[in-house]
């Protein structure tokens, strides 16, 4: 495929609305005259509503970071299979603009009122459309943090919390003292391996997806590449009542929950998927966010006693190249227990990347009802996008915060690797 492909070589009305995260947007292509597009989705950086979006006068924009660091990053410490096949693609304002008035009525209201697309920009990215395909259904699950940290870097009064509760279900308990909807999904059943386990886990997210009303990042239903919100199965799972315009289709019926349920524990036994983000989350994270700090807090630079908000210039690509290099051979062999203060650029580097694995998604696709499906790419992994380096020291007091407000709890779970 031609690696500078035009978007107006489509039409705005050829892409549908798949979903979007803080960052970026996904369209899926539902035309039939390009070939190059089909089995394609786009996707389109956002701006905040009032920001009017990048500008590079006099110079070319250059390709989105997400191809660069993909390729100089995530492709050296993901097997090439478990990736979708990303591309730049050349964008046009007026054909933004005429898909943002087509297509901005499906984005979530919450959305909406926050951001748009990046019309000023002129490179995008076009990606397997790993969701789509008629009749298809697809799952996307954001496992999150799969490990406990170490006790070497933790203080006396984070050690006994964060060895025994794992980050999320702590975040959980402080994102459920602000009215969101609790979970019981803990992170470490799905890394499990074990059977029991990984069901309890996808039963947890099933019913945190049906009580939220599918308002919960971590748990999405496609049908035809489309989200399917708990509403539209809930009276043929529950009450097997006719099936609302338009998602009447073959695929949802009664027993849809235990189908889907027994076909992704399956799924999930089957891939080294999870083990593999499992193992980068905690070997790029030795320190721990508390160990970090101190770290930093020990080299010269007099902003370093302000804390990781301090770090504001993001690595280079150069940087990012030879942070790999080192990743794969002298690191581990590094005394994570008792770090050098020279290695805290890599160490920084390092925890931003260990982010991105611990903010991934994956995609399950399945057939029909689980009728098996002919491509061997069932299970792949999504969202690895790059995290900004001066998101630090925002970490660092949200670690803070989640510590002490899942103190007060009284009763600590425990959450077993």
């Amino acid at each position: 495929m031609a690696s500078r492909l035009q978007v107006a070589d489509s039409r705005p009305e050829d892409w549908v609305y798949v979903s979007e995260g803080g960052a970026t947007i996904v369209f899926s292509y539902r035309g039939t005259e390009n070939p190059h597009f089909k089995g394609r989705v786009l996707r389109l950086r956002k701006v905040h509503l009032l920001d009017n979006g990048a500008v590079h006068d006099g110079e070319e924009e250059p390709d989105d970071p997400m191809i660069a660091f993909h390729k100089d990053v995530i492709s050296f410490l993901v097997p090439q299979a478990f990736l979708p096949d990303l591309d730049v693609i050349l964008l046009n304002e007026s054909w933004l603009d005429a898909l943002e008035r087509l297509r901005d009525g499906d984005r979530p209201l919450e959305r909406r009122k926050k951001d748009k697309i990046d019309k000023r920009r002129k490179k995008g990215v076009l990606a397997t459309d790993l969701v789509g395909g008629e009749g298809i259904v697809a799952v996307e699950i954001k496992p999150k943090w799969g490990f406990l940290p170490r006790e070497h870097h933790l203080s006396q009064a984070t050690v006994s919390t964060k060895t025994s509760t794992c980050r999320f279900c702590m975040h959980t308990y402080l994102r459920s003292q602000g009215g969101s909807f609790p979970t019981d999904y803990c992170p470490m059943d799905l890394y499990s391996r074990n059977e029991s386990r990984v069901a309890k886990a996808i039963h947890s997210l099933w019913d945190a997806w049906i009580g939220s009303d599918g308002s919960l990042n971590n748990f999405k239903i496609f049908v035809s590449g489309k989200v399917v919100k708990p509403s539209h199965v809930r009276a043929p799972v529950i009450s097997q009542k006719p099936l609302p315009t338009p998602y009447k289709t073959s695929i949802i019926t009664h027993g849809f929950k235990e189908t889907l349920t027994e076909t992704l524990i399956a799924l999930l036994l089957d891939t080294k998927v999870l083990d593999i983000i499992s193992s980068l989350q905690r070997t790029l994270d030795e320190l721990d966010i508390e160990g970090l700090a101190k770290l930093y807090s020990t080299t010269a630079s007099d902003n370093a006693k302000s804390g990781l908000a301090s770090v504001v210039a993001d690595p280079t690509p150069e940087d990012w190249r030879d942070f790999v290099a080192c990743y794969q051979t002298s690191y581990r062999t590094w005394d994570h227990a008792n770090p050098d203060p020279k290695h805290i650029q890599y160490y920084l580097m390092s925890y931003l990347l260990s982010a991105t694995f611990k903010d991934c998604s994956i995609i399950l696709k399945i057939g029909q009802c689980g009728q098996s499906l002919p491509s061997a790419r069932l299970v792949s992994i999504i969202d690895l996008d790059l995290k900004p380096t001066n998101k630090l020291g925002e970490w660092e007091e949200l670690d803070r915060m989640i510590v002490e407000r899942y103190k007060t709890a009284g009763h600590q779970k425990r959450c077993v690797p």
